[in-house]
């Protein structure tokens, strides 16, 4: 049952985990490994307190303290483990996304923000299934098979047909080997339909491209 009801209920001073390429979505699942001591550090207080963590990306400045994206999300530490090296295997569950507001110096290890959650309400009420019509499924479709083609993925099939278009979507916004500013844009859709669409499209464009001019993913 999810834990939080209307965006009052969200805490409004939230840790942070800066992760360019890690991309969390309301409703979606990350797994993480966690080894730096300024992370377990964080998971501890997070466990002991309301089990959350705001997924976020950088967007330059230096390499020892980033600037953090303007828009992360929230996600509840869901499945924790930890190893016998000390390392601990969480997985978070997307909550809602949050506006990046001011960062706070309260002298601990990792960073923490004031969120604001007020542009996402739809966020956290993700019960009706948007109406995709037959021909933008068709056109995702084929986008979907040249781009796993292209670069020797796959995926199961079977599943996918009769997947909710929202768990589909998030999972491939997630999952797939975007860039990390493509990650972003994702993430800044307004709603499902806009990640639909920048999904669609992104994977048209890579259709398009001749094989010597994509990138080396490798």
């Amino acid at each position: 049952m999810a834990p939080y009801r209307s965006l009052a209920d969200l805490p409004q001073l939230i840790p942070v985990f800066p992760l360019d390429g890690a991309l969390l979505l309301p409703g979606g699942e990350l797994p993480l490994q966690i080894f730096e001591p300024r992370y377990l550090n964080m998971v501890d207080d997070a466990m002991a307190g309301d089990r959350v963590i705001g997924m976020i990306q950088t967007r330059g400045g230096s390499r020892a303290r980033p600037k953090l994206a303007s828009v992360g999300c929230l996600g509840r530490i869901t499945s924790y483990a930890e190893t016998s090296d000390g390392r601990y295997l969480i997985t978070l569950t997307g909550v809602c996304r949050f506006q990046t507001g001011e960062e706070l110096d309260l002298r601990m290890p990792y960073r923490q923000v004031r969120a604001g959650y007020e542009t996402f309400g739809d966020d956290l009420d993700r019960e009706a299934e948007p109406e995709v019509s037959d021909e933008a499924r068709a056109r995702f479709a084929t986008a979907l098979k040249t781009y796993l083609n292209r670069r020797e993925l796959d995926i199961d099939w079977e599943t996918a047909s009769v997947a909710p278009i929202e768990a589909l979507v998030n999972s491939l916004c997630m999952g797939l080997p975007f860039e990390p500013a493509e990650k972003q844009a994702f993430l800044e859709a307004p709603d499902l339909e806009g990640r639909f669409a920048a999904l669609t499209t992104l994977l048209e464009i890579d259709a398009s491209e001749p094989d010597d001019e994509r990138p080396n993913l490798q």
